[in-house]
């Protein structure tokens, strides 16, 4: 694969990216988009569970299954390692697609909220929640987390080296701010449907599972720097404390909560 065919390939696989993630905050919050969570095919109630328990199980086992050191190791045989991080982009771009295209609504209501001071609260978290993922990619390192880090160091001929990450920002307060901010927006939202509860339950237990696996590698990484960064952060919920000092992205060029 040429360099430049490389470089090209991952500012696509990112243009791709960045409009899926858009399209997920019109998805969740039914706004704007053609097909959301609560406006789209119809099926029987049983139906519509499995294919959208169907859906969320594929998404998660694509994301566990190509973040898996060894996964990498065996995939980097077959695709150039400058484009590995884009690959893997790409494909859990096209899992969310695929769940955007063949969700289920499921319209019933599980609960409305009237007020309108609250409701106002309720779409405050929604929103704080994107923007908290989109700041804590850019703690750890935006470009390197979504491949163009990679695909750019290698157009120009420069060799790539993990980045190093430091407990800053809001690191010092939870281990995963990435993943507190995709909780605040799944269950961020005035009126609670059926369909949107199956989501933001289908996703909050991959994060939940997903996350013991992505501590297990940073452990294997980091050695013990991570362990006690482990005792003094807390995971997702944020209490007082102080934090460890600078640590070393070992071999995977990752931070916490990189989704990787």
């Amino acid at each position: 694969m040429s360099r430049f065919f490389a470089f090209i390939y991952g500012v696509v696989c990112y243009g791709i990216f960045f409009a899926t993630q858009l399209y997920l905050i019109g998805f969740l919050g039914n706004l704007l988009v053609p097909i959301s969570i609560d406006n789209g095919a119809s099926s029987a109630t049983g139906t519509a569970l499995l294919v959208n328990i169907g859906l969320i199980a594929l998404f998660g086992f694509q994301h566990s299954v190509m973040a898996r050191p060894g996964f990498k190791a065996w995939w980097t045989n077959l695709v150039p390692k400058s484009v590995e991080r884009s690959t893997y982009v790409l494909f859990a771009s096209l899992s969310l697609i695929l769940l955007y295209w063949q969700w289920r609504t499921m319209g019933q209501v599980i609960w409305q909220v009237d007020a309108a001071w609250l409701q106002t609260v309720l779409w405050g978290v929604f929103f704080a929640g994107f923007v908290l993922v989109l700041l804590s990619t850019f703690i750890i390192d935006h470009f390197d987390l979504f491949g163009l880090r990679q695909v750019t160091l290698n157009l120009l001929q420069r060799e790539y080296a993990d980045p190093e990450f430091k407990v800053v920002s809001l690191y010092k307060f939870v281990r995963h701010p990435l993943y507190v901010g995709l909780l605040l927006a799944f269950w961020g939202t005035p009126t609670m449907t059926l369909g949107h509860l199956v989501f933001a339950i289908g996703m909050s237990a991959y994060i939940l599972i997903g996350v013991r696996h992505e501590e297990r590698d940073l452990v294997q990484i980091l050695g013990e720097d991570y362990a006690k960064y482990q005792e003094r952060i807390p995971m997702l919920i944020p209490r007082p404390g102080k934090v460890h000092e600078t640590v070393k992205a070992g071999s995977t060029g990752k931070a916490p909560s990189s989704m990787r």
